[in-house]
Protein backbone atom coordinates (compact mmCIF):
# COMPACT_ATOMS: atom_id res chain seq x y z
CA UNK A 1 0.00 0.00 0.00
CA UNK A 2 1.55 3.40 -1.47
CA UNK A 3 1.98 5.85 1.54
CA UNK A 4 -0.52 9.08 0.83
CA UNK A 5 1.06 12.32 -0.91
CA UNK A 6 2.65 15.47 1.18
CA UNK A 7 -0.85 17.16 0.22
CA UNK A 8 -3.07 15.19 2.25
CA UNK A 9 -3.65 16.36 5.75
CA UNK A 10 -0.97 16.05 7.95
CA UNK A 11 -3.12 16.35 11.58
CA UNK A 12 -5.90 12.97 11.87
CA UNK A 13 -8.47 12.38 14.33
CA UNK A 14 -9.11 9.38 15.56
CA UNK A 15 -12.34 8.46 18.12
CA UNK A 16 -12.13 5.33 19.66
CA UNK A 17 -8.03 5.13 18.43
CA UNK A 18 -6.35 3.53 21.12
CA UNK A 19 -8.80 0.20 20.26
CA UNK A 20 -7.93 -2.55 18.10
CA UNK A 21 -8.77 -0.91 14.97
CA UNK A 22 -7.95 2.90 15.72
CA UNK A 23 -4.39 1.57 17.15
CA UNK A 24 -4.07 -0.20 13.95
CA UNK A 25 -4.29 2.79 11.99
CA UNK A 26 -2.58 5.15 13.94
CA UNK A 27 0.46 2.96 13.57
CA UNK A 28 0.57 3.31 9.95
CA UNK A 29 -0.36 6.71 9.68
CA UNK A 30 2.22 7.83 12.16
CA UNK A 31 4.71 4.97 10.52
CA UNK A 32 4.32 7.03 7.16
CA UNK A 33 5.05 10.22 9.31
CA UNK A 34 1.72 11.99 9.56
CA UNK A 35 0.41 13.42 13.35
CA UNK A 36 -2.28 11.73 14.44
CA UNK A 37 -4.89 12.76 17.70
CA UNK A 38 -6.69 10.11 19.51
CA UNK A 39 -9.77 10.62 21.35
CA UNK A 40 -10.51 7.70 23.68
CA UNK A 41 -12.50 7.49 26.90
CA UNK A 42 -10.24 4.30 27.57
CA UNK A 43 -13.04 2.14 28.58
CA UNK A 44 -12.28 -1.21 26.92
CA UNK A 45 -9.98 -3.99 28.78
CA UNK A 46 -6.34 -3.59 26.92
CA UNK A 47 -6.67 -0.50 25.16
CA UNK A 48 -3.94 1.05 27.71
CA UNK A 49 -1.39 -1.69 26.61
CA UNK A 50 -2.18 -0.31 22.77
CA UNK A 51 -1.69 3.17 23.88
CA UNK A 52 1.36 2.79 25.48
CA UNK A 53 2.29 0.78 22.34
CA UNK A 54 1.62 3.59 20.31
CA UNK A 55 3.43 6.31 22.62
CA UNK A 56 6.78 4.00 22.75
CA UNK A 57 6.46 3.70 19.16
CA UNK A 58 5.94 7.17 18.07
CA UNK A 59 6.65 9.30 20.86
CA UNK A 60 5.53 13.29 19.72
CA UNK A 61 3.77 12.62 16.81
CA UNK A 62 0.84 11.23 19.31
CA UNK A 63 -1.69 13.66 20.75
CA UNK A 64 -3.95 11.91 23.02
CA UNK A 65 -7.32 13.03 24.34
CA UNK A 66 -8.87 11.19 26.66
CA UNK A 67 -12.23 12.03 26.52
CA UNK A 68 -15.78 10.47 25.66
CA UNK A 69 -17.82 11.19 22.39
CA UNK A 70 -20.84 12.00 24.40
CA UNK A 71 -18.80 15.14 25.50
CA UNK A 72 -19.41 17.55 22.99
CA UNK A 73 -17.60 20.09 24.46
CA UNK A 74 -14.24 17.37 23.73
CA UNK A 75 -15.28 16.14 20.68
CA UNK A 76 -15.35 20.10 19.62
CA UNK A 77 -11.80 20.55 21.23
CA UNK A 78 -10.51 17.94 19.58
CA UNK A 79 -11.50 18.81 16.31
CA UNK A 80 -9.35 21.91 16.30
CA UNK A 81 -6.78 21.43 13.18
CA UNK A 82 -8.09 18.31 11.82
CA UNK A 83 -8.19 17.43 8.02
CA UNK A 84 -9.30 13.67 8.37
CA UNK A 85 -11.43 12.13 11.00
CA UNK A 86 -11.88 8.35 11.77
CA UNK A 87 -14.85 7.98 13.65
CA UNK A 88 -14.49 4.43 15.51
CA UNK A 89 -15.33 5.29 19.25
CA UNK A 90 -18.70 2.78 19.84
CA UNK A 91 -20.47 0.30 21.84
CA UNK A 92 -20.00 -2.68 19.79
CA UNK A 93 -21.46 -5.59 21.40
CA UNK A 94 -25.12 -6.69 20.98
CA UNK A 95 -25.80 -7.86 23.99
CA UNK A 96 -24.95 -5.00 25.99
CA UNK A 97 -27.19 -3.15 23.61
CA UNK A 98 -30.02 -5.33 24.99
CA UNK A 99 -29.01 -4.76 28.51
CA UNK A 100 -28.27 -0.96 28.09
CA UNK A 101 -30.21 0.22 25.32
CA UNK A 102 -30.35 3.83 26.18
CA UNK A 103 -26.50 4.05 26.41
CA UNK A 104 -25.86 2.37 23.66
CA UNK A 105 -27.68 4.77 21.64
CA UNK A 106 -26.10 7.96 23.37
CA UNK A 107 -22.64 6.33 21.81
CA UNK A 108 -23.26 5.34 19.47
CA UNK A 109 -25.69 7.38 17.89
CA UNK A 110 -25.47 10.87 19.91
CA UNK A 111 -21.78 10.31 19.78
CA UNK A 112 -21.80 10.65 15.83
CA UNK A 113 -23.74 13.30 16.17
CA UNK A 114 -21.29 15.24 18.37
CA UNK A 115 -18.39 14.38 15.92
CA UNK A 116 -20.01 15.45 12.91
CA UNK A 117 -21.34 18.48 14.20
CA UNK A 118 -18.06 19.27 15.74
CA UNK A 119 -16.52 18.83 12.17
CA UNK A 120 -19.12 20.98 10.50
CA UNK A 121 -18.52 23.66 12.96
CA UNK A 122 -15.05 23.74 11.49
CA UNK A 123 -14.33 26.55 8.62
CA UNK A 124 -13.18 23.54 6.40
CA UNK A 125 -14.76 20.59 7.70
CA UNK A 126 -12.53 17.39 7.43
CA UNK A 127 -13.59 14.19 6.00
CA UNK A 128 -15.25 11.71 7.92
CA UNK A 129 -14.91 7.83 7.62
CA UNK A 130 -17.37 5.88 10.12
CA UNK A 131 -17.22 1.78 10.50
CA UNK A 132 -20.98 0.74 11.04
CA UNK A 133 -21.76 -2.30 10.94
CA UNK A 134 -23.19 -5.50 8.96
CA UNK A 135 -26.26 -5.75 11.60
CA UNK A 136 -27.51 -2.99 10.00
CA UNK A 137 -28.96 -5.32 7.68
CA UNK A 138 -30.94 -7.63 10.46
CA UNK A 139 -31.07 -11.20 10.91
CA UNK A 140 -31.45 -11.98 6.63
CA UNK A 141 -34.12 -14.65 7.50
CA UNK A 142 -35.28 -14.03 4.18
CA UNK A 143 -31.87 -15.58 2.26
CA UNK A 144 -32.79 -19.30 2.16
CA UNK A 145 -29.53 -21.33 3.29
CA UNK A 146 -28.57 -25.11 2.95
CA UNK A 147 -25.96 -26.96 4.93
CA UNK A 148 -22.40 -27.86 3.20
CA UNK A 149 -20.69 -29.39 5.21
CA UNK A 150 -20.12 -27.33 8.31
CA UNK A 151 -21.27 -24.34 7.46
CA UNK A 152 -24.39 -22.71 5.99
CA UNK A 153 -24.26 -21.22 2.08
CA UNK A 154 -27.16 -19.11 0.58
CA UNK A 155 -28.86 -22.05 -1.79
CA UNK A 156 -28.84 -18.72 -4.87
CA UNK A 157 -25.13 -19.14 -6.50
CA UNK A 158 -25.27 -15.72 -6.91
CA UNK A 159 -25.52 -14.94 -3.44
CA UNK A 160 -22.98 -17.57 -2.75
CA UNK A 161 -20.24 -16.31 -4.96
CA UNK A 162 -20.56 -12.66 -4.74
CA UNK A 163 -21.95 -12.10 -0.81
CA UNK A 164 -24.34 -9.29 0.89
CA UNK A 165 -24.20 -6.42 -1.24
CA UNK A 166 -25.05 -2.82 -0.29
CA UNK A 167 -28.51 -2.95 -1.99
CA UNK A 168 -29.54 -5.21 0.21
CA UNK A 169 -32.26 -2.82 2.46
CA UNK A 170 -31.43 -1.72 5.98
CA UNK A 171 -33.40 -3.52 8.70
CA UNK A 172 -31.98 -2.77 12.02
CA UNK A 173 -32.01 -5.57 14.37
CA UNK A 174 -31.24 -4.96 18.46
CA UNK A 175 -30.50 -1.90 19.63
CA UNK A 176 -27.38 -2.20 18.82
CA UNK A 177 -28.38 -2.38 14.92
CA UNK A 178 -30.67 0.74 15.84
CA UNK A 179 -27.86 2.85 17.06
CA UNK A 180 -25.27 1.70 14.46
CA UNK A 181 -27.98 1.94 11.83
CA UNK A 182 -28.87 5.65 13.24
CA UNK A 183 -25.45 7.07 12.82
CA UNK A 184 -24.70 5.04 9.64
CA UNK A 185 -27.47 7.59 7.91
CA UNK A 186 -26.88 10.27 10.17
CA UNK A 187 -22.77 10.21 8.50
CA UNK A 188 -24.35 9.98 5.12
CA UNK A 189 -26.91 12.55 5.32
CA UNK A 190 -24.26 15.06 6.85
CA UNK A 191 -22.80 14.71 3.01
CA UNK A 192 -26.34 14.94 1.64
CA UNK A 193 -27.65 18.15 3.68
CA UNK A 194 -24.59 19.80 4.64
CA UNK A 195 -21.82 18.72 2.19
CA UNK A 196 -19.46 17.11 4.37
CA UNK A 197 -17.05 14.59 2.61
CA UNK A 198 -18.22 10.93 4.80
CA UNK A 199 -18.30 7.32 3.95
CA UNK A 200 -19.53 4.55 5.76
CA UNK A 201 -17.87 1.36 6.03
CA UNK A 202 -20.59 -1.34 7.34
CA UNK A 203 -18.00 -3.81 8.23
CA UNK A 204 -17.68 -7.87 8.98
CA UNK A 205 -15.66 -9.47 10.95
CA UNK A 206 -12.70 -7.70 11.80
CA UNK A 207 -8.99 -9.20 13.29
CA UNK A 208 -5.76 -9.25 13.61
CA UNK A 209 -2.44 -8.28 16.02
CA UNK A 210 -3.68 -5.75 19.04
CA UNK A 211 -6.99 -7.36 19.20
CA UNK A 212 -8.20 -8.30 23.03
CA UNK A 213 -11.82 -10.06 21.96
CA UNK A 214 -14.16 -11.12 24.11
CA UNK A 215 -17.22 -13.40 23.74
CA UNK A 216 -19.86 -10.54 22.60
CA UNK A 217 -16.97 -8.90 20.08
CA UNK A 218 -13.91 -9.78 18.30
CA UNK A 219 -14.61 -13.54 18.19
CA UNK A 220 -11.14 -14.81 16.28
CA UNK A 221 -9.32 -13.42 19.10
CA UNK A 222 -11.60 -14.64 21.62
CA UNK A 223 -11.80 -18.20 20.18
CA UNK A 224 -7.86 -17.93 20.21
CA UNK A 225 -7.16 -16.40 23.86
CA UNK A 226 -9.51 -18.89 25.48
CA UNK A 227 -7.41 -21.63 23.81
CA UNK A 228 -4.68 -20.68 24.88
CA UNK A 229 -5.84 -20.50 27.98
CA UNK A 230 -7.04 -23.99 28.06
CA UNK A 231 -11.17 -22.22 29.19
CA UNK A 232 -13.36 -23.76 27.49
CA UNK A 233 -15.62 -21.90 24.45
CA UNK A 234 -19.38 -21.13 24.01
CA UNK A 235 -21.04 -21.78 20.78
CA UNK A 236 -24.18 -20.04 20.65
CA UNK A 237 -26.00 -21.87 18.34
CA UNK A 238 -24.65 -24.88 16.28
CA UNK A 239 -21.53 -22.92 14.97
CA UNK A 240 -22.16 -23.39 11.40
CA UNK A 241 -22.86 -19.71 11.44
CA UNK A 242 -20.57 -18.34 8.49
CA UNK A 243 -19.11 -14.51 8.59
CA UNK A 244 -16.51 -13.14 6.35
CA UNK A 245 -13.09 -12.39 8.10
CA UNK A 246 -11.06 -9.91 7.25
CA UNK A 247 -7.07 -8.86 8.25
CA UNK A 248 -6.67 -5.77 9.86
CA UNK A 249 -4.01 -4.48 7.50
CA UNK A 250 -6.01 -4.85 4.68
CA UNK A 251 -8.94 -2.86 6.78
CA UNK A 252 -6.60 0.20 7.18
CA UNK A 253 -5.79 0.17 3.36
CA UNK A 254 -9.36 0.24 2.58
CA UNK A 255 -9.64 3.33 4.87
CA UNK A 256 -6.51 4.80 3.17
CA UNK A 257 -7.97 4.35 -0.21
CA UNK A 258 -11.29 6.09 1.53
CA UNK A 259 -9.47 9.17 2.51
CA UNK A 260 -7.90 9.56 -0.72
CA UNK A 261 -11.02 8.79 -2.83
CA UNK A 262 -13.10 11.23 -0.31
CA UNK A 263 -14.70 13.79 -2.20
CA UNK A 264 -15.23 11.07 -5.24
CA UNK A 265 -17.09 8.29 -2.29
CA UNK A 266 -18.91 10.96 -0.42
CA UNK A 267 -21.98 10.26 0.88
CA UNK A 268 -21.39 6.88 -0.07
CA UNK A 269 -21.78 3.38 2.14
CA UNK A 270 -19.52 0.15 1.57
CA UNK A 271 -19.60 -3.64 2.61
CA UNK A 272 -15.90 -4.05 3.77
CA UNK A 273 -15.03 -7.83 4.81
CA UNK A 274 -13.00 -10.59 3.61
CA UNK A 275 -15.49 -11.85 0.89
CA UNK A 276 -16.43 -15.30 0.31
CA UNK A 277 -12.52 -16.15 -0.21
CA UNK A 278 -12.59 -15.41 3.30
CA UNK A 279 -15.68 -16.75 4.71
CA UNK A 280 -15.71 -19.35 7.53
CA UNK A 281 -17.71 -21.06 10.46
CA UNK A 282 -17.31 -21.01 13.58
CA UNK A 283 -16.52 -24.54 13.40
CA UNK A 284 -13.61 -24.12 10.18
CA UNK A 285 -12.38 -21.28 13.07
CA UNK A 286 -11.87 -24.79 15.32
CA UNK A 287 -10.89 -26.66 12.94
CA UNK A 288 -7.78 -24.20 12.28
CA UNK A 289 -7.02 -23.29 16.12
CA UNK A 290 -6.69 -27.41 16.44
CA UNK A 291 -4.00 -27.05 13.75
CA UNK A 292 -2.21 -23.96 15.29
CA UNK A 293 -2.48 -25.07 19.23
CA UNK A 294 -2.36 -29.24 18.87
CA UNK A 295 -5.20 -29.92 20.29
CA UNK A 296 -9.44 -29.18 19.99
CA UNK A 297 -10.43 -25.95 22.78
CA UNK A 298 -13.08 -27.81 24.77
CA UNK A 299 -16.66 -26.27 23.38
CA UNK A 300 -19.82 -25.53 25.38
CA UNK A 301 -23.35 -25.07 23.96
CA UNK A 302 -25.68 -22.44 24.29
CA UNK A 303 -28.88 -21.33 22.84
CA UNK A 304 -28.78 -18.69 19.43
CA UNK A 305 -28.77 -15.00 20.69
CA UNK A 306 -30.85 -12.68 19.63
CA UNK A 307 -29.55 -11.23 16.18
CA UNK A 308 -27.63 -13.46 15.31
CA UNK A 309 -26.96 -13.81 11.81
CA UNK A 310 -26.78 -17.75 10.69
CA UNK A 311 -24.92 -16.79 7.46
CA UNK A 312 -23.68 -13.02 6.52
CA UNK A 313 -20.44 -12.29 3.45
CA UNK A 314 -19.91 -9.16 2.59
CA UNK A 315 -20.09 -7.90 -1.16
CA UNK A 316 -17.14 -5.95 -1.88
CA UNK A 317 -17.26 -5.39 -5.34
CA UNK A 318 -18.43 -2.14 -5.21
CA UNK A 319 -15.21 -0.92 -2.98
CA UNK A 320 -13.28 -2.64 -5.62
CA UNK A 321 -14.65 -1.24 -8.49
CA UNK A 322 -14.46 2.36 -6.56
CA UNK A 323 -10.69 2.27 -5.67
CA UNK A 324 -8.99 -0.71 -7.03
CA UNK A 325 -8.95 -2.14 -3.13
CA UNK A 326 -7.80 -5.65 -2.79
CA UNK A 327 -7.43 -8.66 0.33
CA UNK A 328 -3.94 -9.39 0.44
CA UNK A 329 -4.27 -11.77 3.28
CA UNK A 330 -6.45 -14.92 3.53
CA UNK A 331 -7.96 -16.67 6.30
CA UNK A 332 -5.48 -19.25 7.39
CA UNK A 333 -2.73 -17.16 6.80
CA UNK A 334 -4.34 -14.29 9.37
CA UNK A 335 -5.75 -16.66 11.82
CA UNK A 336 -1.68 -17.55 12.24
CA UNK A 337 -0.70 -14.37 12.47
CA UNK A 338 -3.06 -13.37 15.02
CA UNK A 339 -2.41 -16.93 16.88
CA UNK A 340 1.08 -16.23 16.79
CA UNK A 341 1.01 -12.78 18.31
CA UNK A 342 -1.37 -13.63 20.96
CA UNK A 343 0.77 -16.76 21.91
CA UNK A 344 3.63 -14.12 22.38
CA UNK A 345 2.30 -12.04 25.18
CA UNK A 346 3.41 -12.38 28.66
CA UNK A 347 -0.50 -12.25 29.85
CA UNK A 348 -1.19 -15.24 28.06
CA UNK A 349 0.21 -18.75 29.06
CA UNK A 350 -0.52 -21.62 26.60
CA UNK A 351 -2.05 -24.57 28.25
CA UNK A 352 -0.90 -27.14 25.47
CA UNK A 353 1.75 -27.36 22.51
CA UNK A 354 2.80 -24.25 20.75
CA UNK A 355 2.36 -23.92 17.47
CA UNK A 356 5.78 -24.82 16.78
CA UNK A 357 5.12 -28.32 18.41
CA UNK A 358 1.76 -28.62 16.85
CA UNK A 359 3.54 -28.79 13.23
CA UNK A 360 1.90 -25.84 11.77
CA UNK A 361 3.70 -23.86 9.16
Amino acid sequence: MKTLSAACPQLTLITGGAGFIGSNLAHRLLGSGRRVRILDNLSRPGVEQNLAWLREQHGSRLDVVTADVRDAAAVSRAMVGIGQVFHFAAQVAVTTSLQQPREDFSINAHGTLNVLEAARARATPPGVVMTSTNKVYGGLEDVALEIEGQRYRPVHAALREGGISERRPLDFHSPYGCSKGTADQYVLDYARSFGLVTTVFRMSCIYGPRQFGTEDQGWVAHFILRALRGEPITLYGDGMQVRDILFVDDLVDAFLLAEQHGARLSGRAFNIGGGPANAISLLDLLDRIEELHGMRPRIQSDDWRTGDQRYYVSDTRAFEQATGWRRRVNAADGIGLLYDWLAARPRVTPAAPTRQAAGAH
